[in-house]
């Protein structure tokens, strides 16, 4: 892939929210040659702690159907202490209402399920500026 070979995230640090393990899989492996190192919440409470406790993280990967805290509610508490963080929302539902209640709780941008993997590389690009 083109795209893929262009890509060295060497030094930056993801936060994959991902609830579900086959996702979370997926997500990792689609990143893999990057050189990123990732972290893994399984959840909107872990995400937020993680963020508090982690020295840097770059970019958010933000599934918004989790359990106990779901991305969207997650993402509205990571902007009271982080605002410049990118938050890449990930859902199954490309609904227009999910899609505006997602901007509206502080993501950057937005990626339908089932995710391709160029597409995904090209918004993370896009959010991280390279």
């Amino acid at each position: 892939m083109e795209t893929e070979n262009k890509i060295n995230w060497q030094g930056y640090v993801f936060l994959i929210a991902e609830d579900d393990d086959i996702n979370y899989a997926f997500l990792e492996e689609c990143l893999e040659l990057s050189g990123v190192k990732i972290v893994w919440a399984k959840n909107g409470i872990e995400a937020i702690e993680m963020l508090q406790k982690e020295i840097k993280v770059d970019l958010i990967l933000m599934d918004l159907k989790m359990p106990k805290k779901d991305g969207f509610t997650a993402t509205k508490e990571i902007r009271m202490f982080n605002n410049n963080i990118p938050i890449l929302a990930q859902t199954a539902f490309a609904f227009s209402e999910e899609r505006q209640e997602a901007f509206k709780s502080g993501c950057n941008d937005l990626i339908t399920k089932p995710i391709i993997k160029e597409n995904l590389l090209l918004k993370i690009n896009n959010l991280l500026k390279c």
